[in-house]
């Protein structure tokens, strides 16, 4: 049944009534799409009851929080085997994280998938350990649906650890390895993790133990210095069967808005977006990829990890995210490949050993997570002019939602996010008349919701579209052209104000070396425009960067406040920590919230 079949047939039941009951008699499974489709009714109809549910069924609703809002009641027979799964779109790989590891194993046994600290490690090496570290983790009581924490540096005993939880058929919940133990104690509440695994990470393990040690079964570890090669082989015979689309990851949103929200997505959801995110790529088997975007985040789960495995394109990883280590390991082994934010590009073209001819074998990189400026990216495409560039936009949520051609033109590259990548969907929702206004997304690779959020908390509305609470104008061409987020809109004396074009304009001072614009109150203006802006020389004048502005922006637009850092807060995940920043200036500027 697809997504559009089944909200008619629900429509049509429930077209007299404010509640929706499902006879799950005959289900015996049910896909993310599926609990996606669930959640949206709960939304539009007062009260939503699910009767019959197999054993099967409801451990799914289990282990995604779902049963915390629908009221269900179980079945004591088992469904028969027919199975609902509800999905609109028919991707070209279906199968799940185990499945892939376990096809990879037998068709590329002996081809090297990821190279670090100068070891080689085949897919044969990868289902070995995998498999090694399964069978320790079911022995300690990992069953399928529960939830397995992984907190980690980049490693290849993280990806052994990714694989080996999805062979038990748990949820793997991404945490970042920089968080301190007060903050994934939080985590752990939240989430409900009763096994923890751990790598190189900031907070301290006694810490943590003391914190949450009554909750977690027990602490695993994947150091870097245990390998996993050195044991025998270990047969996988947990006879667990694992779906395409079960919910298999939890991964968090950046955290600016302060609450913590677990997305759920799916192998079919990940896989999937990393075979169009490795075409958008042109990658192939002779290409080699600097991987340096933690693997918590999505970005790098789809680009760094899963792209280069689905082309047999090989993976190095650093021993540390420094910008010479990065330098030298892009030259020493002639990289093709390379992703970050913002952050790092401008790092490493500051870094004092940096050369063009350093990283001249480099020829695609994704720019993803923030933006950067036309002279920033100008400079980019000069020191590395063999490289293709390509501006791209995702979510947590959904990713990749657009990304620019491997041979896009300069305007769109510096202006523009690309287009709606292959088999999603996208709307402006309430454009103004320069066209902007929130976008709206539905597709593949969309998540099946936040885990154990309340249904109103939930970002879809009824006809199943997330909102995203970005904003956007798309142009003639399908390119979207991001404006801001909506929650970042500085509203001045009922003027709206879009940091990004203030942003744009103080780049073009030629002392700016970056700048983040945000709103502070004021008693009269109701908010006014105040620039965090970090400079390539002390030579600076706040007069004179005003003339500067007023010849480029309407004078409500110019910023009340200069404040220079030396420095922004990062999160984990290479950003700008907004709300950190935010606080500090405020702080700075003496004003109370």
């Amino acid at each position: 049944m697809s997504v559009e079949q089944f909200r008619k047939t629900v429509a049509d039941f429930a077209a007299d009534t404010d509640e929706v009951i499902f006879d799950f008699s005959k289900v015996n499974y049910i896909s993310s799409a599926g609990l996606r489709e669930i959640l949206i009714c709960r939304k539009k109809f007062s009260a939503v009851r699910i009767e019959n549910v197999s054993k099967s069924v409801f451990e799914i609703f289990s282990m995604t929080g779902f049963n915390n809002f629908i009221p269900m009641t179980i079945s004591e027979d088992d469904a028969p085997k027919v199975e609902n799964n509800i999905n609109e779109f028919e991707g070209v790989k279906n199968f799940s994280f185990s499945k892939f590891l376990h096809d990879k194993a037998i068709s590329d046994a002996d081809k090297i998938a990821v190279v670090q600290a100068g070891e080689n490690y085949s897919w044969r090496d990868i289902e070995r350990g995998a498999n090694k570290i399964a069978a320790d983790l079911a022995e300690k009581n990992v069953r399928k649906g529960s939830h397995v924490a992984i907190c980690g540096s980049n490693s290849i005993n993280w990806i052994l650890t990714f694989f080996a939880v999805q062979k038990l058929g748990a949820i793997a919940v991404l945490m970042n390895f920089n968080l301190s133990a007060h903050e994934i104690s939080k985590i752990i509440d939240y989430t409900d993790v009763t096994h923890f695994c751990y790598g190189e990470m900031s907070a301290d393990l006694d810490e943590l133990k003391k914190l949450c040690g009554k909750k977690i079964q027990i602490f695993y570890s994947f150091s870097k210095n245990l390998n996993f090669r050195e044991f025998d082989n270990v047969d996988n015979n947990l006879n667990i069967t694992v779906r395409a689309d079960d919910p298999a990851v939890m991964i968090f949103t950046s955290g600016t808005t302060g609450k913590l929200k677990g997305v759920l997505l799916s192998a079919y959801n990940i896989i999937n977006a990393a075979k169009i995110n490795s075409v958008n790529q042109t990658l192939n088997s002779a290409d080699k990829s600097c991987v340096i975007l933690p693997f918590f985040h999505i970005f790098s789960l789809i680009a760094g990890i899963f792209a280069n495995a689905l082309t047999g394109s090989v993976i190095y990883l650093p021993e540390k995210i420094r910008s010479n280590l990065i330098i030298d390991l892009i030259f020493r082994e002639r990289c093709t490949i390379f992703h970050a934010v913002p952050t790092m590009f401008l790092a490493l073209i500051n870094n004092k050993n940096f050369s063009a001819e350093k990283v001249s074998s480099l020829r695609c990189s994704i720019i993803s997570g923030a933006n950067m400026t036309d002279a920033q990216i100008e400079n980019l495409q000069r020191l590395m002019p063999n490289n293709h560039f390509m501006s791209s936009y995702g979510l947590s949520e959904m990713a990749p939602v657009s990304i620019t051609e491997y041979n896009d033109n300069r305007e769109n590259i510096l202006h523009t996010v690309g287009k709606p990548v292959k088999n999603i969907k996208i709307k402006i929702l309430e454009p103004d008349l320069k066209g902007i206004g929130e976008i709206l997304v539905q597709g593949f690779n969309l998540m099946a919701g936040y885990y154990k959020l309340a249904p109103k908390e939930q970002p879809f509305d009824e006809n199943g579209w997330l909102h995203t609470g970005d904003l956007s104008a798309i142009d003639e061409n399908g390119y979207l052209h991001l404006t801001g987020r909506i929650k970042e809109i500085i509203i001045r004396g009922g003027e709206n104000i879009y940091p990004a074009e203030v942003e744009a304009a103080i780049s073009e001072d030629k002392n700016i070396s970056e700048v983040k614009v945000l709103g502070v109150p004021n008693d009269f203006w109701g908010e006014v425009v105040c620039a965090c802006i970090k400079l390539k020389s002390d030579d600076f004048k706040e007069n004179k960067l005003h003339e500067f502005l007023a010849m480029r922006l309407a004078k409500y637009k110019n910023p009340e406040y200069f404040l220079i850092y030396k420095d922004f807060p990062l999160l984990g995940n290479g950003k700008i920590d907004i709300m950190a920043l935010k606080k500090n200036a405020l702080e700075r500027l003496k004003i109370a919230v």
